[in-house]
């Protein structure tokens, strides 16, 4: 007769135990470890641009397989600086991103930007002109719209102020020459870099913007007011219209 267990059940025999297989981490851990030491040891250069991405993914997407996603983004937008810099509403039509990682995304180009802006800020800015091109493509390389900003300077090259003055649309910002020289003249700037970029990509000076930086130099001239470039970005580089001996 077979012996009962006493917290056995009446009529039912004791079901064997079975062990379960112990729980394998997401394949997904591995890989983020890895990518991390990637990047501590070797440096952003050592990750390719969706790699990079992935990383800051990682930040609001903990639970996850976001490679991915990344790479749908830099196929969607571009490039690494084309996903940051992407409007906030079109990163989140793209189906995975939620209004935090999107919102990161912000935070990190805005944070690019003033990193750029620093190294200007505390440096000559003719001294330093590598600078002065890595802000101007920071600040505006990227903007879907166009953007006209002036970099004000004293009589050693340092800079006064950055400011803003029009923002226009995809291929067209009005620009008046007369107000860029009376704003100069408040600050008491002795010269003007001109700065504003193509959202087309492409940084080819047009006729527009030609007269309108000549127009520009004719006024500030007789003022003592010198207008060391005028600079113009785009995503496939620059066009510095002192080195193309437009001014």
């Amino acid at each position: 007769m077979p012996v009962e267990h006493e917290d056995a059940l009446p009529g039912f025999d004791e079901a064997p135990v079975k062990k379960q297989p112990p729980s394998e981490e997401p394949h997904y851990l591995g890989h983020r470890a890895r990518l991390k030491a990637r990047f501590l040891e070797g440096g952003p250069e050592s990750l390719a641009d969706y790699e990079l991405l992935e990383v800051v993914l990682f930040r609001t997407i903990p639970r996850s397989d976001v490679k991915p996603l990344a790479k749908h983004l830099i196929a969607t937008f571009g490039s690494f600086a084309d996903v940051l810099a992407a409007p906030y509403e079109r990163l989140v039509e793209i189906k995975g991103i939620k209004d935090a990682t999107a919102t990161d995304f912000k935070i990190v180009e805005a944070a690019a930007r003033r990193f750029a802006k620093g190294a200007v800020t505390k440096r000559r800015a003719l001294s330093s002109w590598s600078s002065v091109i890595d802000y101007c493509r920071t600040a505006m390389a990227f903007d879907d719209r166009e953007r006209f900003r002036i970099l004000f300077l004293d009589k050693k090259n340092g800079l006064i102020a950055d400011e803003v003055q029009q923002t226009g649309t995809i291929d067209h910002t009005p620009v008046y020459p007369r107000e860029v020289v009376r704003r100069a003249l408040e600050l008491r700037a002795s010269a003007l870099i001109l700065v504003h970029n193509h959202p087309s990509g492409d940084p080819t000076p047009s006729r527009a913007d030609i007269e309108m930086t000549r127009t520009i130099v004719d006024i500030a001239k007789p003022l003592g007011i010198e207008v060391h470039d005028h600079v113009i970005v785009g995503r496939e580089g620059h066009a510095s219209f002192r080195a193309l001996k437009l001014i």
